[in-house]
């Protein structure tokens, strides 16, 4: 009985996976984190997003609304199905500082793109790792597109 219930107390802490450490402080390393963003969304994968995430982090979205860490990972619980293709990534980083651009298209399951949205998102590196303290987003218009 009593091993059971260290099974029962310890299997959380197998299940959630720490956050990486000993991340690169390159642009590449910022391609990489907006890559698994993106993938982190399309799989609602709160987990992943939550390493990303800094505790501070906030979105000022398309529609001017500023949204926090604990509603961001919210709503990445309850993403729609689609799938975020990005491009025309610009990373910078200078030290312990960096930030990143892009253009994310969704892409429905039929291939339609539903949406094409131009980001910026700044990180700061802690703890071994990149954070995305802010983020903006501007959604594109047809003649945007």
């Amino acid at each position: 009985m009593k091993y059971a219930l260290w099974v029962l107390l310890l299997c959380p802490l197998a299940i959630a996976a720490p956050c990486p450490k000993g991340e690169a402080r390159d642009n590449d390393a910022l391609i990489h984190i907006e890559q698994t963003w993106a993938r982190a969304l399309e799989q609602r994968d709160t987990a992943s997003l939550s390493c990303i995430l800094a505790d501070e982090f906030e979105d000022a979205g398309p529609d001017g609304a500023l949204t926090d860490r604990a509603t961001t990972l919210a709503k990445a619980g309850e993403h729609p199905s689609v799938h975020h293709a990005l491009s025309d990534l610009h990373a910078h980083v200078q030290g312990d500082f960096g930030y990143i651009r892009g253009l994310a298209t969704a892409i429905n399951a039929r291939g339609q793109i539903v949406a094409r949205v131009r980001f910026t998102d700044v990180y700061v590196y802690r703890e071994g790792r990149w954070q995305c303290v802010a983020g903006h987003e501007s959604m594109l218009t047809e003649a945007g597109r």
